[in-house]
């Protein structure tokens, strides 16, 4: 039987509940919902995560990456600035830089070789004026033809701490304003102003929805139920001391732990996945350092919606940053780096605990298997809907425990009010939520 809410919005997502503790599945398999997700979080209104400024040190450094589904270029120029524009030639719109990393002194497109400054500026064009022959000009740009009209398009940019965002959308709010002053504390607990250094990186492709990833990391349930290393070892399980906090818009969140508070609870070690006999044949994998600038904390995970999640688990540091490529699907990248007062046996340690985490990861390969599996399930079963009420149905700004869905739940509000989704099928039955497509 066909509801009415179906009838008003036949390709929505409808809600069973007030709230968001039941997420349907269609929020994961509909590609127009994609493409307005795209528009919305990625194109429009916010800062999106595009990399390091170690990883570009020198005037001409670049690195391409993504902002959504579009490819841009973090670059330095020679003042020292750092740009961001979109990888589209102004000319026949071809993608012109192929390398992930480089230097260049100028960007040339090899399809018709219009050259671009480091900032974006057009500055040449071959045989703008035509060609002489038989003493008469043929061919060129028209008379009219400006090179200050073809400039590439280019992102607004902040760097906070060493970390680099960018936005197409030149009237987003400032930085500071949207990490907020909670979230923003545990940004510059880790990013303090202390010079970075690159160890490395891992790229994996993940055939899932990009919020699901997002989910995963506010989500302080699995991690000691799936993560056998994490909860054997202690390094996050659901009776270590923990917080969670987000920002007051719910978009962007922190999940904070403590190892070795939780004691020896048989609630934790009677779980399937506690290993007490599992030992390592390589005990420097937990050979951990208290830091100075931890002030308490083992572990915070940070996502900062909708592209980056700022990692710190134990002496391991990385940012992971989410490039979604269709409704189902994105790649993930970690970036692993340093501080350059760290000492070599530290360098060392972040390498070797950088094991934990990447695609062949001792832990995170798990999420990215569990992550292909509910895609899977969402796309054979669009009808149905997932359940996050451990905790409740509501939202709460701050909690001191694990034991809680409520992170999901606080992302899936604001997720709601950007995307305009349906109130309630009885809401949209009566005409009363507003037309999903009306800020598009």
């Amino acid at each position: 039987m066909t509801n009415a809410a179906s009838e008003f919005f036949p390709n929505e997502p409808h809600w069973e509940l007030e709230g968001t503790s039941r997420i349907p599945f269609l929020t994961y398999t509909s590609e127009e919902i994609y493409r307005r997700e795209l528009e919305r979080f990625f194109y429009k209104g916010h800062w999106c995560y595009v990399g390091l400024e170690a990883e570009i040190p020198n005037a001409g450094d670049f690195k391409r990456t993504v902002v959504g589904e579009r490819s841009v270029i973090m670059v330095r120029d020679a003042q020292g600035d750092i740009n961001v524009v979109e990888n589209v030639c102004a000319h026949r719109g071809m993608r012109f830089c192929r390398e992930r990393h480089g230097n260049r002194k100028e960007f040339v497109c090899p399809y018709h070789q219009w050259n671009y400054t480091l900032q974006g500026d057009l500055q040449g064009v071959p045989f703008r004026r035509g060609v002489k022959q038989d003493g008469k000009v043929q061919g060129g740009m028209p008379a009219d033809f400006q090179t200050s009209d073809h400039s590439l398009t280019k992102l607004k940019v902040a760097v906070r701490g060493g970390v680099v965002f960018a936005s197409f959308d030149h009237q987003v709010e400032s930085l500071d304003s949207f990490l907020g002053p909670t979230i923003g504390g545990y940004f510059d607990r880790l990013f303090d102003g202390r010079k970075l250094s690159i160890l490395g990186y891992n790229r994996q492709r993940i055939p899932g929805n990009w919020k699901l990833m997002q989910e995963n990391i506010k989500d302080p349930y699995h991690p000691g139920l799936l993560h056998t290393w994490f909860v054997t070892f202690g390094l996050w399980r659901a009776d270590n001391k923990s917080e969670l906090k987000m920002d007051t818009l719910h978009r962007h969140a922190a999940m904070i732990s403590t190892r070795g508070t939780g004691g020896k609870s048989e609630q934790v070690t009677q779980v399937s996945s506690f290993k007490e006999s599992m030992q390592l044949n390589d005990p420097s994998f937990l050979d951990i350092v208290p830091e100075s600038w931890w002030n308490g904390p083992t572990a915070v995970m940070t996502t900062i919606f909708p592209s980056v999640i700022l990692q710190q688990q134990v002496n391991s540091v990385s940012t992971r940053h989410i490039q979604p490529n269709g409704h189902g699907s994105f790649d993930f990248v970690w970036t692993h780096f340093g501080f350059e007062d760290d000492s070599e046996e530290m360098t060392q340690r972040r390498l070797r605990q950088a094991n934990l985490f990447g695609p062949a990861g001792f832990v995170s390969a798990d999420d990215g298997e569990v992550i292909e599996f509910s895609q899977e399930a969402f796309e054979s079963k669009p009808a149905h809907r997932t359940l996050a009420e451990l905790g409740g149905r509501g939202v709460d700004d701050h909690t001191d425990h694990m034991v809680t869905e409520t992170l999901i739940r606080g992302m899936y509000e604001y997720w709601r009010k950007v995307m305009e989704a349906p109130a309630s099928p009885a809401d949209a039955a009566k005409g009363n939520a507003p037309s999903p497509c009306s800020a598009a």
